[in-house]
Order: structure tokens, then sequence, then C-alpha cells
């Protein structure tokens, strides 16, 4: 074996990687068990085939992006820019997904169909990494930091457009995170969070009946038990009935019995609640502290800016889907349709995760400019 492939495999992080693949190997088995008792005519089958299809060809990305540089994707930083806007513009033109889920954010292709505001994410870290990068050191000025805050707005507010409020809030934080990061001040978060809270009631103006009724829910959870506030009510039940082993794989009642709604997707965690219990969780939880984990020590110690503020990127978009959508499946926080990573079933989004960590696990390695 050669000295570069010993120091490679020696600053290759199989903590991350393996504990990525056990939870994706986690959610392949819960998805399996949620999708047992789909609606007849569907084949229960093929959601576990997408899913596993989508995870053994991230995995090869994976190990692509391992003979790659990242710093070429900064050099084409406008080009990948560029193309992220142009994906989120075709929903208005091709999109579909108004009548089942109140947003046209759907892309079909034949039988394949995907969401370009998941495809676009690392597009968008990547490009908002670099163009960060380029303007640090003036960060802090007025001006400056007017550009960074219009080359990030474009591509929400496409996502606004669609309209997909809880996608386009990941994108704030992710961003509004990575912005942080890289050296704003204190007081523009003070000013930013004094703009929020001013422009609550032309945020609630704008949101549809549907998001006004899960905030209404969230606030009141038994106010609509029946129609608008099923799911959480639901997903609580089927989370507390589990206790603290749970009623076993493939024995749920809310889950085999048809009582939870989208248990496959935004609901997924609730099965492991309920079929593997308090220690199922717990599993789940230690998993995803270690792969967290593993991103900051990666963020801290890259080699540059923009390799920092790409994992930063990629740890913010992780903390906000992992931290909401267990909190709405317990109903901590508002139901938003965000669904959790590496769990949920959905082939764009396990290869945009798995994407996610290929370009960690690449910025980790290049720290001193390995290669595979």
């Amino acid at each position: 074996m050669s000295s570069n492939k010993r120091r490679f495999l020696k600053k290759f992080d199989f903590v991350l990687f393996f504990t990525v693949i056990i939870l994706s190997l986690y959610g392949i088995l819960i998805i399996s068990s949620a999708a047992k008792s789909s609606p007849a005519g569907i084949d229960t089958h093929s959601y576990v085939k997408t899913q596993a299809v989508s995870t053994a060809l991230g995995v090869l990305i994976i190990l692509f992006l391992m003979k790659m540089n990242y710093e070429v994707l900064g050099k084409l930083y406008l080009f990948i820019y560029v193309a992220c806007n142009l994906l989120l513009l075709s929903v208005f033109l091709f999109g579909t997904g108004t009548e089942e889920w109140g947003a046209r954010s759907w892309i079909r292709v034949g039988p394949i169909g995907f969401q370009p505001a998941e495809v676009a994410k690392i597009g968008v870290i990547i490009c908002i990494a670099k163009f960060i990068e380029q303007n640090q050191s003036k960060i802090n000025e007025l001006f400056t930091l007017g550009k960074i805050l219009l080359f990030s707005f474009v591509p929400i507010a496409l996502i606004l457009k669609q309209p997909d409020f809880g996608t386009a809030m990941v994108y704030v934080f992710f961003i509004g995170v990575m912005i942080f990061v890289a050296g704003l001040d204190l007081r523009y978060i003070l000013y930013a969070a004094l703009a929020g809270i001013l422009s609550l009631p032309f945020v609630w103006l704008s949101l549809g009946e549907y998001q006004r009724d899960r905030l209404f829910n969230f606030l009141d959870p038994s106010r609509d038990s029946m129609d608008s506030g099923y799911q959480a009510l639901q997903s609580k039940i089927a989370v507390g009935s589990g206790k603290i082993f749970g009623m076993g794989l493939y024995n749920g009642s809310q889950t085999q019995f048809g009582f939870l709604p989208e248990k496959q997707t935004d609901f997924i965690f609730a099965v492991v609640g309920e079929e593997l219990g308090l220690i199922g969780a717990l599993f789940l939880l230690i998993l995803y502290f270690i792969m967290m984990y593993r991103l900051v020590d990666i963020a801290r110690h890259s080699r540059d800016t923009f390799g920092t503020l790409i994992v930063t990127g990629i740890f913010s978009m992780m903390f906000i889907h992992i931290f909401q959508n267990i909190g709405m499946t317990m109903g901590l926080t508002p139901i938003t349709g965000i669904p959790l990573p590496f769990m949920s079933y959905g082939g764009t989004f396990q290869l945009t995760n798995l994407i996610a960590i290929g370009l960690a696990l690449n910025v980790s390695i290049k720290r001193d400019g390995l290669s595979f």
C-alpha cells in the first residue's frame, strides 16, 4: 500500500461514513414496516426498493466525490448558482403537487418524481459558501452584507413562490448559520431578530389556510382532531404507545392499521417510537449525535473558509431537519412536512443527504491535499 493511500485511510472519517450507513439501513428497515400497511393497489415493496437503490447510488456518489477536489466546485459556483435557480424556476412550468400537498414543488418525468428544492440544497450551500468566502473580509460592511443576502434570497424567494414555506425556512436557517460562522457581528443578528418579529403580521397574511390550521392545531392540539389536527394527534398516540421497548417491528397498531398518515415519510419517527419504543428512538438519536459531532469536527479543522462553510451548511441543514421533524412528531413544533434525514422515504431526499455527507468527507480528507 502506498504512503498516500495509508494517509488517505488515516484521514478518511470512517466514523461518519459508517454512522450514515447504519442510519440508512435503519431507515430502510423502518420504511419496510411503515409501508407494510399501504393502501390496496400500491406496491409496498417499491418503497423499500426505491430507498435501497437511492442509498446504493448515494454511496457510489460518495466514493466518486473522494476522487475530486471540492475547490473545483468553488470555481464553478456561478454556473451552479444559475443551474439551481433554473431548476427551481422549472416547477412553475412543469411542476405538480398542488392537489396533494398544497405546493407546486414536484417535477415528474415518467414514473420518476423529484423536488427541485431538495436537489438545489447542496448547490446553494456550495454557492453561498464561495460567495461568503470571497466577501468575508468585509462581511460586516452593510453593502457587502446586502450583496450576500440578495445573492441568498433569490433561491429562497423561488421556493416561497411554490409555495413551500417549510423548505424555504430550512434554506433560511442554514444560510443564516453560514453567515454567522463567517464572522457576522452580533448586532446584525439582533437586527434580524427584530425584523423577524416585526414581519410576523405580514408572514401570517401570506400563509395559506392549511398552514394557519397547522399553527392553530399546534397551539390547541384538540382543536380539530378529526381533520387538520388528525396527523399530530395520531403521531403522539403512536409515540406514546411505544413506551420503553415498543410494540415490536411490524406490530404497531397506529402504523399497521393505517391510523398514522404519511408514516413512511414525514412521520417516520412516530413509527420508530411506536414499534421500537424509547430504546429505538434513543438509538436513532445517538446515531444523529455522532453524525453531527463529526460534521462539527470536520468544519473546525477544514483547511480553508470555503470548506468550513460547506460543512457548516450541511450541519445546519441536517440539524433543522432532525429538530423540526422529531419536534413535530411529538407535538413540540408545528407540522411543516419536513422529512427526517436517512429515515424518511424519498429517493431525492436520500440522495441529497448522502451527497452532502460525501462533500463533508471530501472536505475532511483534503485537509492535507490527499486524494483517493
